[in-house]
C-alpha cells in the first residue's frame, strides 16, 4: 500500500509546510475571537470568563474549550504578552499571528493520530488509507482553520477517534466518554449526540441477545463517566450559580433563521424561492410584503422575515430536524453495527445542517467528515458523496473573499477534488444496484456546473457589475451548493435505508 499512497505522517508534514506558508494570509474575525479568549482566560478568574464583554467577541464555547484556551495562553505569554491584554482589541503582531496559527497546526496532531487509528482498525486498509488522506488534506479544514482561523482539526480529531473506538466492544465506553468530552469542547456536536445515544444504548447498555435485558454494570460505568466529565466542565459554574449565564452565551436564540451568507441548506432554497417570488409577484398577482422586501434573510440578529413565503418559526426547524434524525436512528436501533452507526451520525449531521436554525456554512464538515469514512463502502455511497464533496467545499469559498486567497482556495480545492474523486472512483467496490446510474448522472451533471459557477462568481461578476449586485454571487453559490447538499442527502438516505 505504501507504493500507492504516502503515509499519514508524510502527508501531515507536507501539509504543515503549506500551512506555514499561509501564515500571512487573510484572517477573519475568528482570529481576534480566539486572541480575545486567550486574554480572557489568562487575565481573569474563572468566575468572570462568561461575563466579560470588553470585546464584542465574548466567550461562547463550553468550559473545556475555555480551559483549552487557558492552556494555550500559558505558552502565549512567552510569544507576546501583549496579546493577553483584554484591552488590546484587534491586536495582531507577527508574534501573535505566528503563535496562533502554529497552535492550530500543532493541535491537529489529534486528527493525525485518530486517522492512523482508523486505518489500523479497518479491515480494508487501502480504502481506509485513501479516506483518511482525504480528511487530513481536506480543503475545508485548510480554508476554515488555517486561513479563516478556527480549531476544527483538533475537534474533528476527537470525533474521528470516538468513531474509531466505537468499532470494538472493549472500547465502546471510551468512545462515549470521548464524545462527552467533545460536547464540552464545542456544543455544535450536540447535533450528532442522538446517534451516539442510540448506539451506546443498544450495543453497550442492552444485552446483545435481547433489548429487554439491561447490562446494569455497563450502564453504571457509562453514567458515572459521563456525569464526571460534565461535572468537571460545568460543575464549578453550577456551584457559582452561573449556568443560566453560561447557557445564554452558548445558545443565543435571538439570531435569525439564516446566517448573513446563507448556508447551503433547505432554508437557502426557501430564501432563494422567496427572492424569485419578489420579482415575479407583481406579474403573478402575488402579494409582496414591502416592509420585509429589503431586509429579508439578511442573517442579522433578530427574527427573519420573508416577503412572500410564510415565516419559519424556530420550533418548526426543531421538529423537522428531529423527524429526519429519528428515521435513521430507528434503523440503527434495529441494526446496531459500526457502518450503520457512522451512517446514522452522518444522517444526523445532514438533518441538523439542512433543517437547523441559523446554521453556519462551516457546519457542513459535520456531514463531510463522518461520510468520508463510508464513501468507499461501495459505488452507491460514492455516488452520494461526490456532490456533497463539491457542494460543501464550494460553499466555503465566500469565507475567503480577498484577491490573494483566490488562487489558493480554487487551485487547492480543484486539485483535491480531482485527486481524491479519481482515487475514490477506482477504489470503491462495484454495485449492481439500479440506483447507482441515477446517482452517477446527477454527480457528473452537478460537478460540470461547478467550474463556470466559480468563474462567474469569483471573476466575471465583478468585471461586469463592479460593486453592484454584490449579493448575487453569494446567492448563486449558496443556492447551487444547496442543490448539491440536498441531492446528496436524498441519495445517501435511499442508499442508507436500503442497505
Amino acid at each position: 500500500m505504501s507504493e500507492l499512497y504516502p503515509s499519514i505522517a508524510q502527508c501531515a508534514v507536507l501539509a504543515a509546510a503549506l500551512k506555514i506558508l499561509l501564515f500571512p494570509a487573510y484572517k477573519s474575525t475568528d482570529f481576534e475571537v480566539h486572541r480575545n479568549w486567550l486574554a480572557i482566560t489568562n487575565s481573569l478568574p474563572v468566575q468572570e470568563w462568561y461575563y466579560e464583554k470588553t470585546s464584542e467577541w465574548t466567550l461562547d464555547y463550553p468550559p473545556f474549550f475555555a480551559y483549552f484556551e487557558w492552556i494555550l495562553s500559558q505558552a502565549a505569554r512567552f510569544a507576546d504578552p501583549e496579546m493577553l491584554n483584554i484591552q488590546n482589541l484587534g491586536y495582531d503582531s507577527w508574534q501573535t499571528i505566528f503563535f496562533q496559527r502554529s497552535t492550530v497546526i500543532a493541535t491537529e496532531f489529534v486528527l493525525i493520530y485518530a486517522l492512523q487509528k482508523y486505518i489500523d482498525t479497518s479491515p480494508t486498509k487501502k480504502t481506509a488509507h485513501a479516506a483518511a488522506l482525504s480528511v487530513l488534506l481536506s480543503p475545508g479544514l485548510l480554508i476554515i482553520d488555517h486561513i479563516h482561523f478556527q480549531y476544527n482539526g483538533f475537534l474533528y480529531g476527537i470525533l474521528v477517534l470516538s468513531l474509531v473506538l466505537a468499532r470494538k466492544q472493549s472500547t465502546l465506553l471510551l468512545s462515549g466518554l470521548f464524545f462527552a468530552a467533545l460536547l464540552c469542547l464545542k456544543h455544535i456536536y450536540l447535533y450528532l449526540a442522538p446517534a451516539y445515544f442510540v448506539y451506546l444504548l443498544r450495543v453497550y447498555c442492552l444485552h446483545p441477545r435481547s433489548i429487554f435485558a439491561i447490562q446494569f454494570g455497563n450502564c453504571i460505568k457509562l453514567g458515572i463517566g459521563i456525569i464526571s466529565i460534565f461535572g468537571a466542565a460545568f460543575g464549578p459554574f453550577a456551584l457559582w450559580g452561573q449556568i443560566p449565564q453560561l447557557l445564554s452565551r452558548l445558545f443565543p436564540f435571538s439570531r435569525g433563521l439564516c446566517h448573513a451568507y446563507w448556508a447551503p441548506n433547505v432554508w437557502s432554497m426557501y430564501s432563494f424561492t422567496d427572492r424569485v417570488l419578489i420579482i415575479l409577484g407583481p406579474y403573478l398577482g402575488i402579494p409582496v410584503d414591502e416592509a420585509a422586501k429589503n431586509s429579508v434573510t439578511r442573517g442579522l440578529v433578530g427574527d427573519t422575515s420573508f416577503a412572500v413565503l410564510p415565516d419559519i418559526p424556530p420550533i418548526w426547524t426543531f421538529y423537522l430536524t428531529l423527524f429526519f434524525q429519528i428515521i435513521p436512528l430507528a434503523k440503527l436501533f434495529v441494526k446496531p453495527d459500526w457502518d450503520t452507526f457512522v451512517g446514522a451520525v452522518t444522517m444526523c449531521g445532514y438533518a441538523s445542517f439542512l433543517f437547523g436554525w441559523h446554521v453556519h456554512e462551516k457546519a457542513i464538515l459535520l456531514v463531510i467528515i463522518p461520510f468520508s469514512l463510508l464513501a468507499l463502502k461501495d459505488r452507491r455511497y460514492l455516488g452520494a458523496f461526490r456532490p456533497l464533496a463539491v457542494a460543501g467545499h464550494v460553499s466555503l469559498f465566500p469565507l475567503l473573499f480577498t484577491v490573494h486567497e483566490f488562487p489558493v482556495k480554487t487551485v487547492y480545492t480543484v486539485f483535491w477534488l480531482v485527486a481524491f474523486l479519481i482515487a475514490f472512483d477506482r477504489l470503491a467496490p462495484a454495485s449492481s444496484h439500479h440506483r447507482i446510474f441515477l446517482l452517477d448522472r446527477f454527480s457528473l451533471l452537478y460537478i460540470a456546473v461547478a467550474i463556470p459557477l466559480i468563474i462567474y462568481c469569483s471573476l466575471v461578476h465583478h468585471l461586469i457589475f463592479g460593486q453592484r449586485y454584490e449579493f448575487l454571487p453569494l446567492m448563486f453559490t449558496s443556492s447551487y451548493s444547496a442543490v448539491g447538499v440536498v441531492g446528496s442527502w436524498i441519495g445517501f438516505s435511499v442508499v442508507y435505508m436500503s442497505s
